[in-house]
């Protein structure tokens, strides 16, 4: 779909009922590829299941570039990982707008013989890289960036493009971040830590450390490849050096793509099924059944997989919650309480303003399109029972504020989308089978 086109909104007249399997984890799928990436040269690696989107393609193109051969099953259900004797360098990386891709390669290519420079689409420009790229500094890795700063000579803050000089090797082992803009830049230095000569131990300086199930979900990755990863204290973690295991592991289904789906039998008053619902998981995704039965909703996890069943009409009840940990799943969220009964309070997700699009900014301004009665906070947004009305809603290159707008116009007939084909960053298939649900 072409990024002018007009999406008409599915409109549901009724409660919506159905199941949808929705496709592999992308927070899991890139961090094994890095991981595979990163294992003993020679190595082979299964990844099942792994999502086939753009960030997650992107991330495989650019570690092709690396030098890793992918073979992959004729329904791109499994691939199959090479690993190289060693990194290559000296090419460009296009990250698109992949916070996975501009973060967590940049110490990969630290530990490649060469220089690698990436990039990615304009809005990519804008993303905060400073933490990770001062920090990767202060490890001795030499990392130019063309807004001036060049190894730290000076204090302007660094986006890209940059250029990383990798030397083979990194040999200090302690450095202190503020992660505060986004857990990324932690997980990005625990997954390569283990390569570095003497491990790692990173602390978190800054005011707050959003996404934290982000950053436990890289520690459970590197414990299924054998590397010794803890957290000894808040704040602090400890990354072993030593060799990292191939891999042979099935992704889980990303549980945030789930989310508009559950959202809809929410607003709909309907009942959804997403079968593989894991029983335990690290995704951040998974708090949404927390979420929608303080809405109102009922929840059963059992083997057919997770169902929601949304409340009578008119009774779906607005929250009061703290967001900090699961900020992604805020734009839905958003969509669900503008549909409430009674207030909401979303809190604690000032970092959201670093995303793919000032996201806090986007909600307010497509809510209030619409006719929603919203005010914006420097960490959140209040939202107020009101009528919605039929709109065109802008999705700001952003999956998720795509999906926030399915939501929203399953509820209100005329809602038109821009762009939401931008939902394949995360998930190709999201216009066919939400209209398959709802219609």
């Amino acid at each position: 779909m072409h990024t002018t086109d007009l999406w008409p909104a599915p409109y549901a007249e009724r409660p919506v009922n159905g199941t949808v399997r929705v496709p592999g984890s992308k927070s899991l799928t890139n961090r094994y590829l890095v991981l595979a990436a990163l294992a003993r040269p020679g190595s082979i690696s299964t990844v099942r299941r792994p999502l086939v989107s753009r960030d997650t393609v992107l991330m495989r193109v650019a570690l092709e570039r690396f030098g890793l051969l992918f073979d992959a099953a004729e329904d791109d259900t499994t691939w199959t990982i090479h690993t190289p004797q060693g990194l290559k360098s000296d090419f460009a990386i296009d990250a698109g707008l992949a916070g996975t891709v501009m973060r967590f390669l940049p110490p990969v290519a630290a530990l490649s013989l060469g220089s690698v420079t990436f990039d990615g689409d304009a809005a990519a420009r804008t993303r905060p890289m400073g933490p990770l790229v001062h920090c990767l500094r202060d490890l001795g890795v030499r990392v130019d960036s063309t807004d001036g700063t060049a190894s730290g000579t000076d204090h302007a803050e660094p986006h890209l493009p940059i250029v990383v000089h990798g030397t083979g090797s990194v040999g200090q082992d302690e450095v202190a971040i503020d992660a505060s803009s986004s857990s990324q830049f932690v997980s990005a230095l625990l997954l390569a830590g283990a390569r570095f000569e003497q491990g790692l131990r990173l602390r978190h300086v800054g005011s707050g450390l959003p996404s934290r199930p982000h950053i436990d979900m890289t520690l459970h990755t590197l414990r299924e490849v054998g590397v010794r990863a803890c957290e000894p204290e808040p704040g602090v973690w400890v990354i072993e050096p030593g060799p990292i295991a191939a891999l042979d592991v099935t992704v889980e289904p990303d549980l945030s793509s789930a989310a508009p789906f559950l959202a809809l039998a929410a607003v709909t008053g309907g009942t959804v099924t997403v079968p593989d619902w894991p029983a335990s998981t690290t995704q951040a995704g998974d708090a949404l059944r927390g979420v929608l039965t303080a809405m109102g909703a009922t929840t059963q996890v059992d083997d057919a997989g997770l169902t929601i069943t949304g409340p009578a009409p008119g009774t779906l009840r607005g929250v009061d919650i703290d967001l900090h940990d699961v900020g992604e799943l805020t734009p839905v969220i958003a969509a669900v309480a503008a549909q409430a009964c009674t207030p909401s309070r979303l809190r604690g997700v000032a970092h959201l303003r670093g995303h793919e699009t000032d996201r806090l900014l986007a909600l307010h301004t497509e809510l209030s399109r619409m006719g929603g009665d919203v005010d914006q906070h420097e960490d959140g947004l209040s939202i107020r029972p009101a009528v919605l009305r039929s709109a065109t809603l802008q999705t700001y290159h952003d999956h998720r504020m795509a999906m926030a707008a399915a939501v929203l116009g399953a509820r209100v007939a005329g809602t038109t989308v821009v762009d939401v084909g931008t939902t394949a960053k995360t998930y190709p298939a999201f216009a066919a089978a939400w209209s398959e649900l709802v219609r």
